[in-house]
């Protein structure tokens, strides 16, 4: 049997009517891709709150749901659109093993199986080496290829549903901003470790910074048909952390694991989000001054401008309020300021210091390190813009 992807050669045009509602299991599977970040930064918490716990804690099971959720809708997908499609369905879906499903459908399965397969690894990690010492070990960066997969696939079925209807609605829209933003999220929740308030004058910061949001936001800019693509974007993974910093606090809990050097006796909130949407608007104002046609020429120049557009907002903006979450200004129940520390950490000075020029730590922000961050913000932006216009054209 065949195993590769194939696309139909029907000759029906790739075009929605406008007058059917948008499919229930759009949204299922949107609700299902943003249970992902949100168990995610509960399971960081729990760890940071009470240690490691059974397998059957809640954030486990939420963020599981967010796989397992639009796998089996998008299995679902795949059997009715194989078995009892309409002519155009079909011709609007690719064949994999003998069944045809629309692309995303296929990513989001693929990522599905993989987050549930990591799940006993993850177990019987836990069970040998105790509790992580950070976020991505082996374990978790299977789960986090599942996990990128799993919205990488939502994000395609919103996309093909966007690019093929005639006149497109705000739910199609929206929908596919909302989650380019829950990616943009997940990024960020993997770069945690190196995106802590101390950190953020140092040179490591600003570097991975700039190869990692400009080729999201480019992305997001270049395929959307919103007018405020990139700021939607932004402001979606600023409000969902926001939710989580406020609401996480309101749930008493203690340490179960020794030794407890911080005694916490509420879930800890993660640290406060980077204000991208400061160059992200700037990022939405270049597209609309150059244009969203795609070209060799135009995206480089665009991805010149974007990149130094990033960096310098970014720059300015982060590196002051940084220096405001450190200070006792921040320390409240707002911006988290230092009550994002673990129960296993011992509280002093360091918290309230930045890293960048300890011994064990030196990094600090110089001219070549900024000129490299800019050089890699531009290659990240040149990149999200060559796969913005490739998923504009997605209609499978």
């Amino acid at each position: 049997m065949d195993n590769s992807i194939s696309v139909s050669s029907e000759s029906r045009p790739l075009v929605l009517d406008r007058a059917a509602a948008l499919p229930w299991y759009c949204y299922v599977m949107v609700f299902g891709a943003v249970c992902i970040p949100i168990g995610a930064l509960w399971d960081i918490s729990w760890h940071s709150t009470i240690g490691r716990d059974t397998f059957w804690t809640p954030a486990h099971i939420t963020t599981y749901l967010g796989g397992l959720l639009p796998g089996l809708t998008c299995g679902w997908l795949a059997w009715k659109t194989h078995f009892y499609g309409t002519a155009e369905e079909r011709a609007c879906a690719v064949g994999f093993w003998g069944f045809r499903a629309p692309l995303g459908a296929w990513v989001t399965i693929w990522g599905a199986f993989t987050m549930l397969l990591s799940g006993p690894f993850d177990n019987w990690w836990h069970n040998a080496y105790g509790l992580d010492v950070q976020i991505l070990s082996p374990p978790h960066a299977v789960l986090a290829t599942g996990m990128f997969a799993v919205a990488v696939g939502v994000l395609l079925v919103m996309l093909s549903l966007q690019n093929r209807s005639r006149d497109v609605g705000k739910s199609e829209r929206f929908l596919f901003i909302f989650v380019a933003g829950v990616l943009l999220l997940m990024a960020a929740i993997f770069l945690t470790e190196r995106s802590f308030p101390n950190l953020q004058h140092s040179g490591s910061f600003y570097r991975l910074s700039c190869i990692t949001y400009p080729l999201y936001l480019a992305a997001a800019t270049r395929a959307s048909k919103l007018r405020w693509p990139a700021t939607i974007a932004a402001a979606i993974y600023m409000g969902i952390l926001l939710a989580m910093i406020w609401i996480l606090p309101l749930f008493p809990a203690q340490p179960k694991l020794a030794p407890i050097y911080n005694p916490v006796d509420h879930m800890v909130p993660p640290s406060f989000p980077l204000l991208l949407i400061v160059p992200a608007l700037a990022i939405d104002l270049l597209v609309h001054w150059l244009g969203r046609n795609p070209g060799w020429l135009r995206d480089s120049l665009l991805a010149v401008l974007l990149g130094v557009a990033f960096l310098a907002l970014f720059f300015v903006t982060q590196w002051f309020f940084a220096e405001f979450l450190l200070s006792p200004a921040a320390d409240n129940w707002f911006f988290s300021g230092s009550r994002f520390w673990p129960y296993s950490s011992t509280p002093g000075n360091w918290q309230h210091e930045f890293w960048q020029n300890r011994s064990w730590r030196n990094d600090p922000v110089t001219l070549p390190t900024l000129g490299l961050a800019l050089a890699l913000g531009i290659v990240s932006a040149r990149i999200g813009l060559a796969f913005g216009a490739w998923m504009s054209r997605v209609k499978r």
